[in-house]
């Protein structure tokens, strides 16, 4: 079990590859685990986009293809009764893969879910040979921008006006494996 580094110590991740089990969790407390996305929770990963995307979520069709095409590239943190976050990343093509969409539920923000989520993509996607890893942000998101550039992510050029359409600015950023 990986406790949360920020956290308060009363949550924690399991990573099940790593440990199998929830043992050594506080009691009363659900342990989250990082897994790969099922065909049954997507209607979840649909209720957290939309959350965090209101006003541009994916529409359950793109994410249904998403699951389909890149699934073993979208993980999710489940507490046993609800998913709480996703990362969703493509497969390396010519070393380099991008991170498309990472989001985790309000209530669990500011406990390390968001780093976690990161790390176990990152650590994946080096494991199937990518040497850097891309990704946009809007230059607005200041809880997004702290989390990539403390996991090494760098600026890569200026801000980018209406990279998904008028008023929709990003900030590209990149990560050397």
């Amino acid at each position: 079990m990986t406790p949360f580094p920020g956290g308060h110590g009363d949550r924690a991740v399991r990573h099940p590859s790593r440990t199998g089990s929830a043992a050594g969790r506080p009691p009363g407390k659900a342990a989250l685990e990082i897994r790969g996305v099922t065909e049954t929770d997507l209607p979840d990963v649909l209720r957290l986009d939309r959350e965090a995307f209101p006003d541009g979520p994916y529409p359950y069709f793109a994410l249904r293809q998403f699951h389909d095409a890149l699934g073993d590239h979208l993980l999710v943190v489940d507490d046993g009764r609800a998913l709480h976050g996703y990362v969703l990343a493509t497969p390396p093509h010519r070393a380099a893969s991008w991170i498309l969409s990472l989001t985790v539920s309000p209530a669990l923000r500011g406990n390390g879910v968001g780093r976690e989520l990161m790390t176990e993509m990152l650590g994946r996607l080096r494991a199937e040979g990518a040497t850097e890893v891309l990704l946009t942000v809007d230059p607005a998101n200041d809880s997004a921008l702290t989390l990539y550039r403390a996991l090494g992510f760098a600026p890569s050029g200026d801000v980018l006006q209406d990279y998904f359409g008028p008023g929709e600015p990003r900030q590209r950023m990149r990560l050397a494996l």
